[in-house]
């Protein structure tokens, strides 16, 4: 799994954390995002600088939702301060690096105060980004945010792009090394639980680890403060990661749902297998989109658990009408199987560590060269590739070049000629002939010019 560092933008609204987000990762990308026809929030994205690899996390601003009115959190408004200090708390316990952003032009506020108290308590390196100084005459106001006491300041147009050179070398000499982990080799399935807050998670995980019989131990994982169990099914190891809530009780704030893609980003990275809990209840929300595309994003397989079965008013015809309607919703997480449980009563709770073996096991799957050509071949003479302007798409050959994701590369002769219909159709063939399931593939297009090299 990657291992890149995480660089957390934190901040008060409307200081451009957004924009300097957009800069720093190279390209516009948009709040919202087309993936696989469902519209999800996208809050996250890799990004390379001098040779390093890291993952930017934007964590937009902190807002309030009353009633139906939604509101920015006030420069000055005193009653929305603990948000910020837990919002920052969370930042300064997920990231490995966190950039606090401020407004070069407005000066030092309560809000950015509070930030910056949290943020000192870290022993994690902070770099402070005084943004929206598009005049080099300005440059100079960056230097009263050192009073916050943080790490170098650094004045900075996230819109005009000046400065993110410096800003871009201080985050990547700041970046922790990736040097190998001194421990034993991990050699358990490791499973996800994620969802949105109050849809059981907690409760999940305490009726999987209640019902065995055999719990190795509780154990540090390798994500800082992360707690890990571990378990023992019919001679299986299991890790289940600790995710972001999962031992909270009681509402989560709607501010703070924002800030636990950091440590959903590091909990994903370090999973084989993903639960994604709906509630059975409310159905699937744009949430519950916005994590599968998550998941879909890190490669790791999934399985969707339909929670709180147990009280959904139901008959014969409840279950197949829900399954098709989340299918619908969830289109992209079509190879995902699919369980009605209650965490609460264990309804089919013991059905998940043989469904996790199952999506593990397809992930490891590898095909023969020859049975995998001899897919194409069939693939191809059923509907053959497309043409543009008087050229023929041809097809030479395949071979599975990974696992964990299984990763199939078809070396062709214009791989620019590969329209993403005609990918999902051999994608759909290729799941027909072995199901793959609950695992993402890959299929990647070559030249013959990449097969020389």
């Amino acid at each position: 799994m990657s291992q890149k560092a995480l660089v957390a933008f934190v901040g008060r609204p409307n200081v451009g954390k957004s924009t300097l987000f957009n800069r720093i990762i190279g390209r516009r990308l948009a709040v919202v995002s087309d993936v696989a026809g469902t519209t999800r929030d996208r809050l996250y994205a890799d990004a390379e600088w001098g040779g390093v690899a890291f993952t930017v996390v934007d964590t937009g601003g902190i807002e309030v939702t009353e009633g139906r009115n939604t509101s920015p959190l006030s420069e000055d408004s005193e009653q929305f301060l603990p948000l910020i200090r837990q919002q920052a708390a969370v930042a300064m316990q997920d990231a490995d690096v966190i950039v606090q952003v401020v407004d070069g032009q407005s000066g030092i506020t309560a809000a950015d105060r509070e930030v910056a108290a949290i943020l000192r308590q870290t022993q994690k390196p902070v770099i402070v980004a005084a943004n929206k100084l598009e005049s080099a005459k300005l440059w100079d106001t960056a230097y009263e945010f050192y009073e916050l006491g943080l790490g170098e300041v650094f004045a900075v147009s996230a819109l005009h792009g000046a400065g993110t050179g410096d800003l871009l070398d201080a985050i990547v000499e700041a970046v922790p090394p990736s040097s190998p982990e001194d421990e034993v080799e991990d050699t358990s399935i490791k499973i996800a639980i994620l969802g949105r807050p109050n849809v059981g998670k907690s409760t999940l995980l305490n009726k999987m680890i209640g019902e065995e019989r055999v719990i190795v131990s509780p154990i540090a994982g390798t994500t800082r403060d992360a707690i890990d169990e571990k378990l023992r099914w019919h001679g299986q190891d299991f890790t289940i990661i600790d995710t972001a809530g999962i031992r909270r009780r009681g509402k989560i704030d709607q501010g703070i749902e924002k800030y636990s893609v950091l440590r959903a980003i590091k909990t994903l990275r370090r999973a084989d297998v993903a639960l994604l809990l709906i509630d059975g209840e409310e159905g699937v929300t744009a949430q519950d989109a916005h994590i599968g595309g998550m998941l879909t994003d890190e490669n790791v397989g999934v399985i969707l658990l339909v929670n709180k079965w147990d009280i959904v008013e139901k008959d014969t015809h409840t279950m197949p009408a829900y399954e098709t309607k989340v299918r619908q919703e969830l289109t992209f997480l079509s190879f995902a199987p699919l369980l009605f449980i209650s965490a609460e009563t264990g309804q089919r709770v013991n059905k998940i560590l043989e469904t996790v073996m199952a999506v593990q096991e397809a992930r490891q799957h590898r095909l023969s060269t020859a049975e995998l050509n001899d897919l194409m071949r069939d693939i191809i003479a059923h509907h053959p590739p497309p043409t543009k302007a008087g050229t023929q798409l041809k097809f030479y050959y395949a071979t599975q070049v990974a696992v964990a994701p299984p990763t199939f590369v078809f070396f062709v002769n214009r791989p620019e000629m590969v329209h993403f219909g005609y990918e999902r159709y051999m994608e759909n063939r290729l799941r027909e002939r072995y199901p793959f399931t609950g695992t993402p593939i890959r299929l990647l297009f070559r030249g013959r010019t990449d097969e020389r090299k």
